[in-house]
């Protein structure tokens, strides 16, 4: 499916400091993250740009999971494994499940 991943994500969804390209076991994963002031709660995306979905003249900008943790907290190894297993899913059909 992401037969080319970008290692940065395109001009227009680049800047203002949210948008993050994973490493590791998560590359090719982007990861949007806002910081929430009253109790420091960090909220993520975890999205793909997918660029061979069936039917669509453009890459597709896919949000596969949201995730939430406790401010000075990391997440889980299982949460990672959570949403790599969501984007596989995602992946495996070709036309795409949209919604």
């Amino acid at each position: 499916m992401l037969a080319a991943v970008a290692a940065a994500p395109p001009k227009r969804f680049s800047g203002g400091g949210y948008w993050e390209a994973m490493h590791g076991a998560m590359t090719g994963w982007f990861e949007v993250r806002v910081d929430g002031p009253p109790n420091r709660t960090h909220y993520r995306l975890f999205c793909l740009l997918d660029y061979d979905a069936e039917g669509t003249d453009m890459p597709l900008l896919v949000i596969v999971d949201g995730r939430s943790k406790k401010f000075r907290t990391t997440l889980s190894d299982e949460d990672y494994a959570d949403v790599r297993a969501l984007g596989k899913e995602y992946r495996s059909r070709n036309p795409r499940s949209i919604a």
